[in-house]
């Protein structure tokens, strides 16, 4: 990454914008169970929407984290959380991957390709950045 994006970016902004819009995919999830899933052509019946409740009650969960984290001072706290979201992210989209070759619609794909930008976000501004570093 190079200084300039620093200069409007840094992993507090990171924390903000991903706990924002994880906030906002949590409460679509339990609004409107299929808003999200539809978009790659998953379609639920209302006996499964306990499923999009659960993952939107965990989305909501893990933007309180993001958020907390934009707080944070401590190094490794700050590298715990980001290494978190580094995990959380990529197992994800390795999961997307394999459901598309399962036969999930090829939309899919933009959804792996935001997780990957995500995955290495996370990991200059909250592993690379802070390395050696216990506090801001």
């Amino acid at each position: 990454m190079n200084k300039k994006l620093s200069r409007y970016i840094n992993l507090q902004t990171l924390f903000f914008l991903h706990g924002a819009i994880t906030l906002a995919a949590g409460i679509v999830l339990v609004i409107d169970p299929n808003l999200i899933p539809g978009v790659v052509g998953i379609r639920l019946p209302s006996s499964a929407y306990l499923v999009p409740y659960l993952l939107g009650t965990a989305e909501l969960c893990i933007a309180a984290i993001s958020f907390g984290a934009c707080r944070f001072a401590d190094g490794l706290a700050l590298r715990t959380v980001a290494w978190s979201f580094i995990i959380l992210h990529g197992s994800t989209a390795l999961i997307e991957i394999y459901a598309y070759a399962q036969g999930l619609d090829a939309l899919i794909w933009g959804n792996v390709v935001l997780r990957v930008i995500v995955v290495v976000l996370f990991a200059y501004f909250g592993v690379y950045q802070l390395a050696g570093k216990t506090t801001k």
